[in-house]
């Protein structure tokens, strides 16, 4: 008759498998029976008892590393270390719900790049029935906006939120919207060109739409990125916002070149 039991029974009994036993055994957590006359480990009451605790501080968390301290801790050792791992886990589940929220707004695109402040601003703008390639684009130049010039972002942001509430504001938006897609050489460009900056300098609310993130950037380099992303140099967008900020510049608005 033996006394014990086997490492197969013992892994039963407390509800993991042989391979665990043996790991817990090599971290040392549970102490490996000697073998009996027979050749076999014999797992007394005590050796289980042990590999229960360690199992179920385990499976609630605990990193293995911390479980033989914890196991030979006193009462208010103990107590003091199972509080500071459940501040631990819950700091740990935080980052994981922040993290699957990130990845359901990865699944509707660039959206987990911008605050719903901004989604909000450009959810409105397709309301109005701006083409969906210049939706495309603003959403694309707020990224970078938002990484270039976080410190500006949410004023920039802010105005745009006023303008929209502005019928001229849209008109004048779809109509820019618009010309993006005409010959770079249409002649009505500089004549819309000179509508747009006369919008824009008659109220300084929508003024700080194109001038407030320049004036917060620190260097010409920053807004020169912001400004020259995904133009074509004979496209006639790009030739409609050169010639707005040729007619700021002369007005007296600060634009780096």
């Amino acid at each position: 008759m033996h006394d014990g039991v086997t490492i197969s029974q013992a892994a039963a009994f407390a509800g993991v498998t042989v391979k665990t036993v043996r790991h817990y055994h090599r971290l040392g957590l549970v102490p490996e029976p000697e073998r009996d006359s027979s050749g076999y480990r014999r797992y007394t009451a005590s050796d289980l008892l042990r590999l229960v605790q360690a199992r179920t501080l385990a499976a609630a968390g605990v990193p293995l590393g911390e479980i033989s301290p914890l196991l030979d801790a006193d009462d208010e050792h103990f107590a003091a270390e199972i509080v500071d791992v459940e501040r631990r886990l819950t700091a740990r589940i935080d980052e994981l719900i922040e993290r699957r929220t990130t990845l359901r707004r990865l699944a509707e695109g660039d959206r987990a790049l911008l605050p719903e402040r901004a989604i909000a601003v450009l959810d409105s703008v397709a309301a109005q029935g701006i083409d969906p390639d210049e939706i495309a684009a603003m959403r694309e130049g707020m990224i970078l906006a938002r990484a270039l010039v976080p410190e500006g972002f949410d004023d920039h942001i802010a105005h745009i939120e006023r303008a929209m509430s502005d019928p001229e504001f849209i008109e004048m938006s779809r109509r820019a919207a618009e010309a993006a897609h005409w010959h770079v050489d249409d002649p009505r460009i500089p004549g819309l060109a000179d509508e747009l900056a006369a919008h824009y300098l008659a109220d300084p609310d929508r003024l700080a739409i194109v001038s407030g993130m320049q004036a917060r950037t620190d260097t010409a380099a920053r807004y020169g990125m912001l400004r020259d992303f995904g133009v074509d140099a004979q496209d006639a967008g790009t030739r409609l916002v050169l010639l707005i900020e040729a007619r700021m510049r002369e007005a007296g608005v600060r634009i780096p070149r």
